[in-house]
């Protein structure tokens, strides 16, 4: 339990941060400066990038870890198979 609960909180942050950096980086393709000096339109825009992209990577690892709780329940279990015999 304690370790899928640590696997589920870096998978977290993993995705979290992942997506984080892609929403900065693309901003910054786009000319968008989340550091710039006062709140402008460039500044919002990048701001917005970097909170969309934290919550998409968030997402995405959070069906990834979804997905792989799916996989591993349908797996029968060496213990089940020791009992049956």
């Amino acid at each position: 339990m304690a370790r899928n609960l640590l696997l589920e909180g870096i998978s977290d942050a993993v995705g979290f941060v992942g997506g984080a950096l892609s929403g900065f980086w693309l901003g910054r393709l786009l000319g968008w400066n989340i550091f710039a000096a006062g709140y402008g339109n460039e500044s919002i825009g990048g701001i917005v990038l970097l909170g969309l992209g934290g919550g998409l990577g968030l997402q995405l690892a959070r069906r990834w870890q979804a997905s792989q709780q799916k996989n591993s329940e349908s797996l029968p279990s060496s213990n089940e198979d020791k009992k049956d015999n």
